[in-house]
C-alpha cells in the first residue's frame, strides 16, 4: 500500500491535489483525523488488495486532532507503512487574496478575530513540525494549475519506486523567487547574454548562448565546484532516504544562464546514474 498525506497552508491548492491524485487512481479522503489512518490502514490490509493506494487531506481544519498527526507519522512509519508527506504553501499575499476571491473563511478566523495575516501567521507556526518532516515541497504561489498538475503527476505516477528523483530546474529571480528548491544557486555572478544582441532573443538550450555562458573561465571554474558539491551532496541525501531533491539554478530572467547551468548539471547528473527531470520555469516569459 501506499498513503499520502497532503497538508500545508490553508489556500494553498490542497483541494487540487487531492483532485489530481484521486485522477491518478489514489482512494482520496479529505479532513481525516490523524488518529483514524492508521485504523484506515488495517481496513485496506484486509481489503484483498482492492485498496492499494490512498491519499488523505489532513490540515488545521481538524482543530486538535490535528495535532497529533507528527505522532501519527511517527506510528505509522514505525508499522513500516510506505508513507509521504506532501506539504502546499504559497506566500502570504498569494492567500490573502485566494480567500478574498473565494470570499471563505479561513479556518483560524474566530482566533484571529477575522484578521486573516493574523490567522496565516499562526497557522505557519502550527505547521512547522509536519513541514520538517515533508518529504515532498511545493510552493504553489506562482505556479498554474496545468503546471501544478505536472508536478504532481511527476512525483507521484512512479511513487514507490526505490529511488530519490532529482528535479533540476532553472527560473529567472525577476519573476519571483524559487521557492521549492532544496539547493538553490544563483548564477547572476556571470557574463549575461541577453546584452548581445544576437544572442538576446536565446536560451540556454540554444548551442550559441550555452557556449558564450561556459567560455568564460569563471563559468567553467563554477561548473566544476558545482558537480562536485552535488556529487558530495547527493548520496547523503539518499543515505536520509531522501525521496526528491530539487536543484534550482537562478539569473536574472531564467532564459539563458540558469538554463545553461541546469541542462548541464542535469546532464552530468544522467551520466553518474541518477533518475533527473529537468524543466525550465520562465523560459517562455517576456
Amino acid at each position: 500500500m501506499q498513503f499520502i498525506i497532503v497538508t500545508g497552508m490553508s489556500g494553498s491548492g490542497k483541494s487540487s491535489a487531492i483532485n489530481v491524485l484521486e485522477d491518478m487512481g489514489y482512494y482520496c479522503i479529505d479532513n481525516m483525523p490523524p488518529e483514524l489512518i492508521g485504523k484506515f490502514a488495517d481496513i485496506c490490509s484486509r481489503s484483498d488488495g482492492k485498496i492499494e493506494k490512498v491519499a488523505f487531506v489532513v490540515d488545521i481544519r481538524g482543530g486538535d486532532f490535528f495535532l497529533k498527526l507528527s505522532d501519527t507519522v511517527t506510528q505509522l512509519k514505525a508499522a513500516h507503512i510506505d508513507l509521504k508527506i506532501l506539504f502546499l504553501d504559497s506566500s502570504d499575499d498569494v492567500i490573502v487574496r485566494r480567500y478574498k476571491e473565494t470570499r471563505r473563511k479561513h479556518p483560524l478566523d474566530e482566533v484571529s478575530f477575522g484578521n486573516i495575516r493574523k490567522a496565516i501567521e499562526t497557522e505557519r507556526e502550527i505547521l512547522v513540525p509536519i513541514k520538517a518532516r515533508s518529504d515532498y515541497y511545493i510552493d504553489t504561489s506562482v505556479t498554474s494549475l496545468s503546471e501544478f498538475k505536472e508536478r504532481m503527476y511527476n512525483m507521484f505516477l512512479d511513487a514507490g519506486e526505490d529511488y530519490m528523483r532529482i528535479d533540476v530546474r532553472s527560473f529567472g529571480f525577476k519573476f519571483g523567487p524559487f521557492m521549492d528548491g532544496d539547493l538553490i544557486f544563483d548564477v547572476r555572478c556571470l557574463p549575461n547574454p541577453y546584452y548581445i544582441p544576437e544572442l538576446k532573443n536565446k536560451t540556454g538550450l540554444d548551442e550559441e548562448v550555452s557556449g558564450y555562458v561556459m567560455k568564460f573561465e569563471e563559468a567553467g571554474q563554477l561548473y566544476d565546484k558545482l558537480v562536485d558539491l552535488l556529487d558530495f551532496l547527493i548520496p547523503l541525501y539518499e543515505k536520509e532516504g531522501k525521496s526528491q531533491l530539487v536543484v534550482a539554478f537562478g539569473c536574472t530572467g531564467g532564459k539563458h544562464r540558469s538554463v545553461t547551468f541546469a541542462e548541464a548539471c542535469a546532464k552530468h547528473l544522467k551520466e553518474k546514474g541518477h533518475k533527473v527531470r529537468i524543466s525550465h520555469r520562465d523560459i517562455e516569459k517576456r
